[in-house]
């Protein structure tokens, strides 16, 4: 993962006039033991972005995240973080569903985050049941942008005002 972004359907359409929504540059509060982190993001630098994609864990250990054994507590901070967006989105949008993707969302991570998003969110509002809230992708997480970006455009094609369709 490079980075972190989002996408937003609503009665089947993709939401985002302007572009996709850009939920990697909120920021996130600290967490108590990720205090001295610059982040990585050239424009924020400790957006959630430059917190938890994949050049903030380059810097902070000088190797992948692929590397880096999902017992270490890196991964409870990043979990934190991620579910501090989830709620955000939560509160902000009410959607039925958030599908959490990308590479560092595996299965031992989603568990992390579902853990940190039900402790942070402290029932304020109903969500149903966490197991379909909270969910993986059933397609392959390295195509989601795609599909976004495919959307976004068949969007912009079929709303300009210059096409008619016979």
């Amino acid at each position: 993962m490079k980075g972190f972004g989002a996408g937003i359907v609503n009665d089947g359409e993709l939401i985002g006039y302007q572009g996709s929504p850009e939920i990697g540059h909120i920021y996130p509060e600290r967490h108590p033991d990720d205090q001295t982190f610059k982040g990585t993001c050239p424009y924020q630098g400790d957006c959630l972005e430059g917190l938890v994609a994949e050049p903030a864990f380059e810097a902070r250990f000088g190797k992948s995240y692929k590397e880096i054994s999902m017992f270490e507590p890196i991964w409870d901070i990043v979990a934190y973080y991620i579910a501090q967006s989830a709620i955000q989105a939560t509160l902000l949008m009410r959607p039925q569903k958030i599908i959490l993707g990308g590479d560092i969302v595996n299965e031992v991570e989603l568990q992390k985050i579902k853990q940190q998003f039900q402790k942070l969110l402290n029932n304020y509002v109903e969500v149903g049941p966490i197991d379909d809230y909270l969910v993986a992708p059933s397609n392959s997480s390295r195509k989601l942008s795609i599909v976004g970006n495919l959307s976004l455009a068949k969007k912009e094609f079929y709303s300009a005002s210059d096409v008619t369709m016979d």
